[in-house]
Formats: structure tokens, C-alpha cells, sequence
């Protein structure tokens, strides 16, 4: 555990870093800044101290003292919440771009609406950044090459973005006339939640054409390698991108090998040793005459080794090898069995579109139903009361009689770090889905943790817990519990766990909804979208969903409707268990 001095001091960072970012007083976040320096170098363990000892701490001061107070008796600070509230996620993961800094942050947010690191990355490479007053071309430059030295030093980029950037580069290239085939490889087409350099493979009996259309596209800021089949690039978003070319009959064996994962691909090569044959980039031949048996597919060079073809998403080496061996690969789900999205907000409260915007929006992607998940009460900075919730359940009903989609009116509760909820049973049981999740407190004990999840797991209203481990990908570990217990509580109530779609979360990762499935855990894939654009994140929920061999009977959201009420009724679920 962190000593007491650590996490007192990075409260108070992080007060003045959101403060900076959300257009404070300068004067307080110097305030802050200070007393989270103080903190951190004081001598003495503050675990003890009452208020009156912290207030003693050089530049700390009775406020502040009453901060640190309450973060060490609670472990959270309710205004920190509020505060976290308040500012966008986006704008919030301005804070960890390097060479930025949360006054600089403040300023492209203002000035050029810019509320995540994509949307930065787009304004560097549009040099939109350099005409804000105080910027110019070298500050801009600064900034570009900051991000490129750390992601050079080994920075991983999100999933999302990555794919954003391939998906880019493929339409440059997908246009040529000599390109036959083309798309994304390695850890991206394995959809893993964070990437480093992207691979890129292209089928082509000319590859100069394409390699000068590599290098030359709008995105690249240094070639780093040029040569007639493989190529390098760094692009002005600071991310590295390679480039394969291959002949088309060797197409299936190339896109095998740069997939991966090595494991893997290692472990296909030793089958291959066995019968007598060699495994490589260029294809699988016979050992001893050097006959090529299969390259054209990765479905004809898996079917010679005996297998049928494996999914991107599982090739991990952790059994699917023998899972395919065995006839026992799952049926993963996929992006089309989704039928609803249950975890969404609007600007009621934290989110930024009207109702009938997102709801419109969920239409024309084809679903057949939709949660509205706003905040509850204890989210104190979204100002939710009942009188907002019954409204918007009438707005609800009024709206789905010409929508065209079924419409559940939801909330989303606070799980407080005692494990109790916003409202009572008797008002909750008139939502139709019922969300539950950790905001604040995130540093309790592993006992005190599940002890909290689990009272709101076994909740009678509870449908859903979201985001269950509460981490922010490159910001925020993940709470820690006893994840077995939860799942056995889960699976025995009939609560659904959730793989949350954001790039930001990923909430269930691959690894736990595989062991959440295998204690007989229901899942729910939801993207927790604030904004319109946010509900294209369910595919990203659906590859970490597959990650963890998740297939649509273990979705709830890949249910028809009836079958999903009948899930939502917790009270009829646990009357057929007990019968």
C-alpha cells in the first residue's frame, strides 16, 4: 500500500491539476500544488495526525487539513468527486499527454473545443495548435516531438486511437490499383487494449507504388525506414506505423504471422515441426522438398495443421490451440449480435446530448432496445433529484411512442465505499434496468472493497455493475478485490457484470470476463456513452467481450427483449432458483 504521505499529496495534484484544467484560480491551484509538496516530503507518517497536527504541516492550512482529514478516515474527499464530475474523462486524459501541462490543456479546451487526446493529436497534425496566443510554430513543434520521444521510449497508445490511425492510412492505400489487399495485423487486429507500433500488410505484385504512397501520406512526420517491402513511418500524432508488402499468394501465411500473438504463432510452428513441415511468413511447406502446401489464407494454412480458424482476438496461447483441436472453440459474439446498449447518459447529467439525440441515434444503428442510464444522487455535482428521474421516465414513455425502439428507463447508483445506494428499494423497483458502479474510494482495503461490491451485487434492484474494477487505462489501477467471491455472488443473484466499451476503460479486460463466464457470470457490453459518437465504442467492448472467449448466449444485451425483462427481474430470477 502507498504510504499515507503519497496519496494525501496526490489528492491534492490532483485538485490543482483539475482545477488548472477546468479554468481555476490560479492562485488556488498554487495553493494546492504546494501543500501536495509539503505533504509529500514531510518527515513524518500522517496516518495518525488529526486535523490540528495537519494543519501544522507547512502550507497545508485548516482547509486543506480537512481534506486530507477526510481522505484518510473515508478514502475519498467528496469534492475531489464532485471535481472529477465535473470535468470530462476526455479532458481529464489531456493531463497525462506529455509536454501539455493542465494550464495548456485548459486552453485548447476552451478555445478549440478539444476534449480528448484523439481530437489533440488531429489538431497537431492540422497545426491548429499553433495560432492560440502564447503558442506559435516551435511551441506547437515542442509539444508533437514530446509526444513522439515518449512514445519512442515505450508509451502505448489506446486501442481506438491506433485503429483511428490504421483505418486512415488503409484508405490512402486501399485506393491504389495495386493494392490487392490491406489491413491492420499485430496486437491492433488482436485488439488489445493498448498498442505500441501498428503493423500494416498489404497483397501486391508492385509494392514501389505502394511504399511511395506509404511515405508520402498527409500523416507522416519522419520516414523512419524505406525499402522495397517493408517501410517505417512516424507519424505526426507520434505514433510509429510499419508497413509489409507481400505477394498476394502469400497473403494468409504473412497476415498469420504478423497477427500473432508469438506465443501463438510459436506454438503453430511446433505443431508444423511434428508433421513434418516448416511455418513461416511466406507460407507452410513440406520440411524435406520445400513443397508449398498452403499460404493463399490463413483458413487453407490452419485447415493443413489440422485446425479450423481461430479469431484474432483469442490467439494468446491459452488454449485455444487445444480448444480447436478438440472441436471446442467458442462461438464468440460479434459486433451484429449486439441488440441493445444498457448503460447511456444524456445532458440530464453528465453527458452532452439532449435524449432525443441519443436515442436517434441508437435507432439508426439498428437496436432494438435502449437504456437511459443517468446519475443518481450521490453523484452530488450532477444535481439529480427524484423529481428529475420521474420526469425524464415520462419523457421516456412519450418518446417511444413514435421512436421506433423499446426505451428502459434507467439510473446508474453510486456504490458508496459502505456499499450502500442512492434511493430506496421502493423507488428503484420503478426503473426498468438498474446500473450500480464505484466512483470515488477507489484505494480501500481488498477486504472493505468486495465487501462494497458485493452489498450491491446482492442488492434486489441491482441489474448491472458497471465498470466493476473501476480502472482508467494508463491512469488508474484497478480496485482491489476478490474478484472469485464477486463472481460467485454475481452468477448466484443474477447480476450481470459489465465489459464497459469505453477505449478510456475496457472494464471488464479480456482476462476477467473469462473467468467471469467460467463461474457462470452473465455479461452486459455497454459503452457508457456521454455523446453521440461514443456509442461506436461497442466494438471495441465486443473484442475485449471476445478477448475473454465470451459468446452471445453470456451477453445479456445480445438477448430479444422478452428474454432480457425476464433477466432485469430480479425478484422472478431468484423465485425460479429457489423453486
Amino acid at each position: 500500500m502507498p504510504r499515507s504521505n503519497d496519496e494525501a499529496a496526490e489528492m491534492l495534484q490532483e485538485f490543482a491539476d483539475l482545477l488548472a484544467i477546468s479554468g481555476g484560480d490560479p492562485f488556488k491551484v498554487r495553493a494546492y500544488e504546494k501543500a501536495a509538496s509539503a505533504v509529500a516530503g514531510y518527515p513524518r507518517d500522517i496516518t495518525n495526525l488529526d486535523e490540528k497536527g495537519l494543519d501544522a504541516i507547512p502550507s497545508v492550512g485548516t482547509h486543506l487539513a480537512r481534506k486530507i482529514a477526510d481522505l484518510l478516515r473515508t478514502g475519498s474527499v467528496e469534492e475531489l468527486d464532485d471535481l472529477r464530475a465535473r470535468v470530462p474523462a476526455g479532458l481529464r486524459s489531456l493531463l497525462d499527454v506529455p509536454g501539455l501541462g493542465p494550464k495548456r490543456a485548459h486552453q485548447v479546451y476552451s478555445e478549440l473545443g478539444i476534449t480528448s487526446v484523439a481530437e489533440l493529436l488531429d489538431a497537431l497534425h492540422e497545426h491548429r495548435l499553433q495560432h492560440l496566443h502564447g503558442w506559435g510554430e516551435r511551441s506547437e513543434e515542442n509539444l508533437a516531438q514530446a509526444i513522439r520521444d515518449a512514445h519512442l521510449g515505450g508509451a502505448r497508445i489506446q486501442l481506438a486511437i491506433a485503429l483511428g490511425l490504421a483505418e486512415e492510412v488503409l484508405a490512402v492505400l486501399s485506393e491504389l490499383p495495386q493494392v490487392r489487399r490491406a489491413t491492420y495485423a499485430g496486437s491492433l487486429r488482436r485488439m488489445c487494449e493498448t498498442v505500441g507500433d501498428i503493423d500494416l500488410l498489404v497483397a501486391s505484385d508492385e509494392s514501389e507504388p505502394v511504399m511511395e504512397a506509404f511515405c508520402t501520406v498527409p500523416l507522416v512526420s519522419r520516414v523512419l525506414v524505406r525499402g522495397s517491402t517493408k517501410s517505417s513511418i512516424l507519424t505526426t500524432k507520434g505514433v510509429q506505423v510499419d508497413l509489409r508488402v507481400v505477394e498476394p499468394s502469400a497473403w494468409g501465411s504473412a497476415l498469420l504471422y504478423f497477427t500473432g500473438s508469438k506465443a501463438h504463432n510459436i506454438h503453430l510452428r511446433k505443431m508444423a515441426v511434428r508433421a513434418g513441415e516448416k511455418l513461416s511468413e511466406y507460407g507452410l511447406f513440406d520440411a524435406g522438398s520445400g513443397r508449398l502446401i498452403a499460404a493463399e489464407t490463413e483458413e487453407s494454412v490452419y485447415a493443413q495443421l489440422g485446425l479450423p480458424w481461430i479469431s484474432p482476438t483469442i490467439r494468446e496461447d491459452t488454449g485455444e490451440v487445444e480448444a480447436a483441436l478438440s472441436g471446442k472453440l467458442p462461438h464468440l459474439v460479434q459486433l451484429g449480435d449486439i441488440r441493445g446498449d444498457l448503460h447511456t447518459h444524456t445532458d440530464l447529467t453528465d453527458g452532452v446530448a439532449k435524449l432525443e439525440d441519443m436515442v436517434g441515434a441508437a435507432k439508426a444503428r439498428g437496436y432494438s432496445y435502449y437504456a437511459v442510464t443517468d446519475h443518481a444522487p450521490l453523484l452530488y455535482m450532477q444535481r439529480m433529484t427524484d423529481e428529475k428521474a420521474l420526469e425524464q421516465r415520462h419523457r421516456i414513455r412519450e418518446l417511444e411512442r413514435s421512436a421506433g425502439i423499446t426505451l428502459l428507463h434507467g439510473t446508474e447508483l453510486n456504490i458508496q465505499p459502505d456499499g450502500s445506494l442512492d434511493w430506496d428499494e421502493d423507488f428503484l423497483a420503478g426503473f426498468d434496468i438498474v446500473v450500480a458502479s464505484v466512483h470515488s474510494a477507489f484505494r480501500q482495503s481488498r477486504d472493505a472493497m468486495t465487501a462494497r461490491i458485493l452489498r450491491a451485487v446482492e442488492h434486489p434492484a441491482v441489474n448491472v455493475i458497471a465498470h466493476p474494477t473501476g480502472r482508467s487505462i494508463g491512469r488508474r489501477a484497478p480496485i482491489d478485490a476478490d474478484w472469485d467471491a464477486i463472481f460467485r455472488a454475481a452468477a448466484r443473484t443474477g447480476t450481470a457484470l459489465e465489459v464497459n466499451s469505453s477505449p478510456d476503460r475496457l472494464d471488464l479486460d479480456g482476462d476477467l470476463v473469462r473467468l467471469a463466464r467460467s463461474a457462470g457470470v452473465r455479461l452486459a457490453v455497454s459503452t457508457d456513452a456521454h455523446a453521440v459518437p461514443h456509442l461506436d465504442n461497442m466494438r471495441f467492448g465486443v473484442a475485449t467481450a471476445q478477448r475473454g472467449w465470451a459468446g452471445p448466449a453470456d451477453v445479456v444485451n445480445t438477448w430479444p427483449l422478452a428474454k432480457l425483462r425476464r433477466f432485469l427481474d430480479k425478484h422472478a430470477q431468484a423465485h425460479v432458483r429457489a423453486g
